[in-house]
């Protein structure tokens, strides 16, 4: 048998150790397999671009009855670096609150790093770091940092990174790097209590926004690539009571980079942050981006 790196080691030992707390429950489809992957629906998609985020990088979004909030990504040190950037001389971190014609209309700071996922729900944001101190900082809408809390399952002070989030019927839904899956959470004990883990073949084993559909949750999937024209991005979509792949989705040619997801009004909104891993900053013709993602 071949031997697992770290990273596959430290997944499945969080798989393992959650099947084994008490009250908490994994996905059927990672003992069962779920259905066979040549029976799962796909289908074709394109974007349609609706309005440029506020300047900045946008690399998560969740939908308010005012609009949409935005949250913005900076990258420092290494990361900025990696793609020719300054550093920023701010660390902080802006959520952006707009309307559906992209008007500003009120902005959050918070103390989040390299953010790759909110959600809004309870009163509150929830910016999840992809930089340490890595974790999910709730904060309210007055820049106020009520918590900072790592993502479960994993060492006190790092749970790892995070690439999405949803608030749903009161609880909180990561799409967690560490164990490439989507955990679901008590926001009030920090408890965690449901893991669907994300299987997907290699082109599609990237991880990004999530988004609610009726009892159903959407996942952005890609590959790992080294410029926008190798860029393969799809969806995913997996029921949230069991665990199942519903039904795939592909990107058709020229589409836009989608990073954040989100519903409303029956249909999936994304943005295109313009940093993605392997590519150059702002590399996408799309860049800033947010649009809308419709079914072909």
């Amino acid at each position: 048998m071949a031997s697992l790196n770290k990273r596959e080691f430290m997944a499945a030992a969080a798989a393992i150790s959650l099947v084994e707390l008490p009250g908490v429950a994994l996905a059927q489809q990672a003992r069962a397999g779920g259905r066979q992957r040549q029976s799962i629906p796909n289908r074709l998609a394109k974007t349609t671009r609706l309005f440029k985020s506020p300047p900045g990088y946008p690399n998560a979004i969740a939908v308010a009855p005012e609009g949409l909030w935005i949250a913005e990504q900076k990258l420092s040190g290494p990361g900025a670096v990696q793609y020719n950037l300054p550093d920023p001389t701010d660390l902080h971190e802006a959520c952006w609150l707009v309307d559906w014609n992209g008007k500003l209309l009120k902005t959050v700071m918070t103390e989040s790093r390299n953010t790759s996922g909110m959600a809004y729900g309870g009163g509150y944001i929830w910016m999840c770091a992809n930089q340490s101190p890595e974790g999910v900082f709730q904060t309210d809408l007055n820049s106020r940092t009520v918590s900072h809390r790592q993502i479960p399952l994993g060492p006190p002070d790092n749970g790892g990174g995070c690439h999405g989030a949803l608030w749903q019927d009161g609880k909180l839904w990561i799409a967690s790097l560490r164990l490439h899956g989507i955990l679901r959470v008590d926001p009030q004990t920090w408890a965690p209590e449901f893991l669907i883990p994300v299987v997907l073949p290699p082109d599609r084993s990237r991880l990004h926004g999530v988004a609610w559909d009726n009892g159903a949750i959407w996942i952005v999937t890609g590959n790992d690539s080294k410029s926008f024209a190798e860029g393969r991005p799809g969806l995913a979509k997996y029921d949230a009571s069991t665990g199942e792949l519903l039904e795939t989705v592909d990107f058709v040619p020229g589409s836009a980079d989608p990073h954040g997801l989100a519903m409303h009004d029956g249909a999936l909104i994304s943005c295109d942050a313009g940093l993605h891993p392997g590519w150059r900053a702002n590399e996408s013709p799309t860049t800033r981006d947010i649009f809308r993602i419709d079914f072909v």
